[in-house]
């Protein structure tokens, strides 16, 4: 199965290259093209996680609350989740489903295209990683290769911190050492692949932040109120019927 989505992968690259006359420019529109068909999951996955930052008080209440009975703990956390129509695991699905192309890129680009698969001339070889180009043409002669792993990493962490703006203190200085960290291991990855698997992930990291300025902070906000206004307690109108009292008939004697 993984090497029948590998050649299917190599094949649409293929056919994307052939269209556009360049492979370079071809991993950009396949990249585009995954992103675009992704679009309607990234949403709802927007919407999940914005709805999982809505329920956090209710949930930290809850784990207070059942601290020393982790099975009620756990009921009363599957109670909320059905209660709200909301999964846990539902801001997950895009970035599963990404990567396993991100993987089998890396295949295709290393094994099934020419050596001599470039993009317009400013990358010479999609094949060739960071550390391959250095020792062969030195590093002055590499700089493209190094510029595209410097986004690699620095592309991993601004969307983390885009998000930064809704955290308050330990949490935002947390969120702030993790996306150094996430850059600087990107990076670090980023030296041994393909030019061309670097050239796709920043490609789709562009695309990431352009989405968080236009697209994620609406979502977003609309799916917090919306939950917000679920958690919201119901109020439960009493009717009181009030007894009017009568006066009492004395007997006449």
């Amino acid at each position: 199965m993984w090497d029948w989505f590998i050649d299917f992968l190599a094949w649409v690259l293929r056919i994307l290259a052939d269209f556009c006359g360049d492979w370079g420019l071809a991993v950009i529109l396949l990249t585009v093209i995954v992103r675009l068909l992704l679009m309607p999951l990234t949403v709802k996955s927007l919407r999940s996680n914005a709805q999982m930052q809505a329920m956090q008080p209710r949930i930290q209440q809850i784990q207070e609350m059942y601290a020393d009975d982790p099975q009620r703990q756990q009921e009363e956390m599957r109670n909320i989740y059905l209660e709200t129509k909301t999964n846990p695991l539902g801001g997950c699905l895009p970035l599963i489903l990404q990567m396993p192309i991100f993987f089998a890129l890396f295949s295709v680009l290393r094994d099934r295209i020419p050596e001599t698969a470039h993009f317009y001339g400013i990358l010479d070889s999609l094949s060739q990683s960071v550390s391959g180009s250095i020792a062969s043409v030195g590093i002055a002669a590499s700089w493209v290769f190094i510029l595209l792993d410097v986004l690699f990493g620095v592309l991993t962490f601004v969307p983390m911190l885009m998000q930064q703006r809704n955290m308050e203190g330990q949490q935002k200085t947390t969120s702030l050492i993790m996306g150094v960290v996430m850059g600087g291991m990107m990076m670090w990855f980023g030296w041994g692949v393909p030019a061309g698997v670097l050239l796709y992930y920043d490609t789709s990291a562009i695309w990431q932040v352009v989405q968080q300025i236009f697209i994620t902070n609406r979502v977003t906000e609309q799916a917090k109120a919306e939950q917000e206004a679920k958690m919201q307690p119901v109020a439960v109108k009493v009717n009181v019927e009030r007894r009017v009292r009568k006066k009492r008939q004395h007997k006449k004697g």
